[in-house]
């Protein structure tokens, strides 16, 4: 009875070690021992990034035991790149090396969808004439990772497009489209904050880079007026929308302000607010431009920003006619940032905007007195030198004449009040 028992024991344990050795045999191959040395080899070499040592030692574990580790797969395309870099006679040889990689990786370790990108990725990264048969691996990939797609087969599909098209085997439109298929993939793993959010925030720009080339704002406009929502929650889509108009100079269009007001509802900022006051001024509504610009200044805690936010307030008063308040503006302004040229020079133009308004002729000559001392106060600021010398030299003619000046009892040369909306006081001068 004790026999057989230990009989049945030793038979146990030898179809265990029987298992264990052929589990080790699959994953290491017929010499273990020797895989084991050579991914050690060439894994000490590659974290030292001495990826010419590291080469043979890991051809040989990619060729004796494919199964044994997934380094293999993640570490061999830089090895063969940085082969390939020295070895420029036989590129194309590991180019096809580096295709191996990728399609033994999906027969050992899966994954398929995901590694198709990297192969199409890493294909047109090396090789810009394979541009089409790498698409082909990427498209595959976003088929089968949909929104899990990885930033490499974003980037990377978007990049092919942009490649053929100039190539002339794409058309601008394929480029609009593939734009438009990986936006929504940006867009998902912005706003559900995957794992790799970081990186599509990352090249979600590159990938507007490529865009705008192609794109008009006709084009901008037939595209994202089918995808905008007046009520969209989607704020790096709005973003996204936002920053290709401007890039484009489409902000005229009823598609980037509805965008830009449905931002600043979402995510209101001094910034944003700003940007709304200009769009505001640009549509001739002065008032929404006033109550945003005031806004922008309210939530703005830096001062020089809050200076340029309430030039930006007085450009509205000036779009609206309320010269008074926009000159107050600039005075705002000036408090906190003193001697600014900009706002001197902006000053000067308030004036001559205003300068129609006061009295007649001659009175709305002496304005010029006014704007001229604005904008010569604009001459000791190294950005605005240049500007305020051409607006003294261009200004300056308008001044009444001597006849005009004596027939109305001014004395070139002595003290003048200008009365108006202005009331300020200042020194005759005549254009003759």
């Amino acid at each position: 009875m004790i026999n057989r028992t230990i009989k049945q024991i030793v038979v146990f344990a030898n179809v265990v070690l029987m298992g264990l050795t052929t589990n080790a045999q699959e994953k290491y191959g017929a010499d273990e021992q020797k895989c084991k040395e050579n991914l050690s080899l060439f894994r000490e070499s590659y974290k030292q990034k001495n990826y010419a040592d590291a080469l043979n030692p890991w051809r040989w574990t990619f060729n004796n035991c494919p199964n044994s580790t997934g380094n293999i797969y993640k570490n061999g395309p830089k090895i063969i790149k940085a082969r390939m870099k020295i070895d420029k006679q036989n590129k194309e040889a590991y180019i096809d090396t580096l295709m191996m990689i990728f399609d033994q990786r999906i027969k050992y370790f899966e994954k398929e969808g995901y590694v198709l990108g990297l192969k199409g990725y890493e294909l047109i990264g090396v090789d810009e004439n394979r541009s089409e048969e790498g698409l082909g691996y990427l498209k595959q990939s976003l088929d089968l990772e949909g929104n899990n797609a990885s930033v490499q087969a974003v980037y990377g599909y978007m990049k092919a497009m942009a490649t053929l098209e100039k190539a002339g085997l794409k058309t601008k439109a394929d480029v609009l489209e593939a734009y438009a298929r990986v936006s929504e993939i940006i867009d998902y793993n912005i706003v559900n904050e995957s794992k790799a959010s970081s990186n599509f925030i990352k090249y979600s720009e590159k990938v507007e880079d490529l865009c705008t080339p192609y794109a008009n704002c006709e084009d901008l406009i037939a595209m994202f007026s089918i995808e905008f929502d007046p009520a969209s929650d989607d704020v790096p889509f709005l973003k996204r929308l936002t920053r290709l108009f401007a890039d484009k100079q489409c902000t005229e269009s009823n598609l980037f302000f509805n965008a830009s007001s449905r931002l600043y509802e979402l995510e209101p900022s001094a910034s944003s607010a700003d940007k709304m006051a200009k769009m505001s001024i640009g549509k001739g509504k002065s008032s929404a431009a006033i109550e945003f610009a005031k806004k922008a200044i309210e939530m703005e805690e830096d001062e020089n920003q809050k200076a340029i936010y309430y030039l930006g307030l007085a450009d509205a008063h000036r779009n609206k006619g309320s010269y008074a308040s926009a000159r107050n503006a600039v005075y705002s302004a000036l408090e906190l940032r003193s001697g600014w040229g900009e706002a001197y020079v902006n000053l000067g133009n308030i004036y001559i905007a205003g300068a129609k308004t006061c009295g007649d002729d001659f009175e709305k000559s002496t304005v010029y007195w006014i704007a001229i001392d604005a904008f010569r106060k604009a001459l000791s600021d190294e950005d605005t030198k240049e500007r305020a010398s051409k607006s003294i030299n261009t200004y300056s003619k308008y001044f009444p004449t001597k006849e005009k000046c004596f027939f109305n009892g001014v004395e070139q040369g002595k003290s003048h009040t200008v009365g108006c909306w202005i009331n300020k006081t200042t020194i005759a001068r005549t254009s003759d």
